[in-house]
């Protein structure tokens, strides 16, 4: 609740939304704003061509976004009054929301998007204690299993095998299995283009607060089999133990992060770009949203970045958004996704907006 309250104070203290400028992008890249009718937007999942839903958090709603470039875009609110409703997924027809300790499901969505159906349970009793972390974002891997994070409630405690983990399960939530551990705070869950198997799939995670300005680096993880461990309270940024649960558990003996995206910038959604629009340098890179630090000395984050992967090995990474003008933020990115035309969609929770960032080659 004080990062809830911290942020909100920020948010009051930059311009109001309808003075504030748009974030600022490189050279030859163009930044739209499709709506700003998505309060609190957050995940972004796409349904058939022209469809877009948006999860949302404090806001408690889901919408659609019906869309096409060179239109104006149309926002319909599919539900209300949820709890914490961050993460949408679209499958088989569906739509997938979680909601806390569950996830819902509003069936045959396309066909009903003036009259959205009552949401029914689709998951029920997932892991889940009062405190950090519950908000969660969900996706549906190439094995058609759904992917769900379970973050530690806490800023740094012991979880055991109870929390701090990655779960998959059928989507009614049956057959579900604990595939990673050692995961603060997990929210961004993307496979390569085209992956036809579940594993690897790649993940951000969140450093803890209370070490300093400079450490940990939030991550960037890769995950190879089932059962790794990835740290967590032990050991942070594959090298730093923590100052109160390290002693006795050696970073060694933990899986450590593909890459550093930096400390507090809060890595949230990301997703793989193979699109025809950017950049031939950009194809095959990991782009992240980063939310942006709340307890910082000065703010980091605020951006949208591409780290390109070669070979497996991530390469130096490319700012494609930066939303802090000075110490003031322009826009609190929240997740991205790559449009069939190579163009990318950018959740703002700040100001409810959804960006749209395209390319003119020369």
């Amino acid at each position: 609740m004080l990062r809830r309250l911290i942020v909100s104070l920020l948010a009051m203290t930059c311009l109001p939304a309808l003075a504030r400028p748009l974030p600022s992008v490189p050279a030859r890249f163009h930044l739209d704003v499709v709506t700003d009718q998505v309060p609190d937007a957050r995940e972004i999942a796409l349904g058939p061509p022209g469809v877009i839903f948006v999860g949302s958090m404090d806001e408690g709603a889901v919408y659609a976004v019906r869309w096409r470039p060179g239109q104006t875009a149309k926002v319909t609110t599919l539900a209300r009054d949820l709890a914490d409703p961050a993460g949408v997924a679209f499958h088989g027809g569906d739509l997938y929301v979680s909601a806390t300790n569950r996830i819902l499901v509003l069936r045959d969505i396309i066909d009903h998007l003036d009259d959205p159906p009552k949401p029914e349970i689709a998951v029920d009793h997932l892991p889940w204690k009062r405190g950090d972390h519950y908000w969660k974002f969900i996706a549906f891997g190439p094995d058609g299993l759904l992917y769900v994070p379970i973050g530690a409630p806490c800023n740094v405690c012991a979880v055991g095998h109870d929390y701090g983990k990655l779960m998959r399960m059928r989507p009614d939530g049956s057959a579900r299995e604990d595939i990673a551990y050692g995961i603060r705070n997990s929210v961004g869950i993307a496979w390569p283009t085209g992956a036809t198997a579940p594993l690897p799939l790649y993940f951000t995670d969140n450093g803890r607060d209370g070490m300093g300005d400079d450490l940990p680096s939030d991550e960037l993880n890769r995950l190879d089999r089932v059962g790794q461990d990835f740290g967590f309270p032990f050991c942070h940024q594959g090298d730093t133990p923590d100052p109160d649960f390290g002693a006795g558990h050696p970073c060694a003996d933990f899986t450590p992060p593909l890459a550093r995206p930096g400390a507090h910038v809060a890595t949230l959604g990301l997703r793989f770009y193979d699109g025809p629009m950017f950049p031939a340098a950009l194809r095959g890179s990991v782009i992240i949203a980063e939310h942006g630090s709340w307890d910082r000395s000065t703010p980091s984050g605020y951006r949208v970045v591409a780290i390109p992967l070669r070979d497996g090995h991530p390469g130096r990474q490319t700012v494609l958004l930066e939303a802090l003008s000075g110490l003031t933020p322009l826009a609190r990115p929240a997740d991205v996704q790559p449009l069939p035309d190579g163009s990318l969609l950018i959740s703002d929770q700040l100001d409810g907006r959804l960006f749209r960032l395209t390319y003119e080659a020369p």
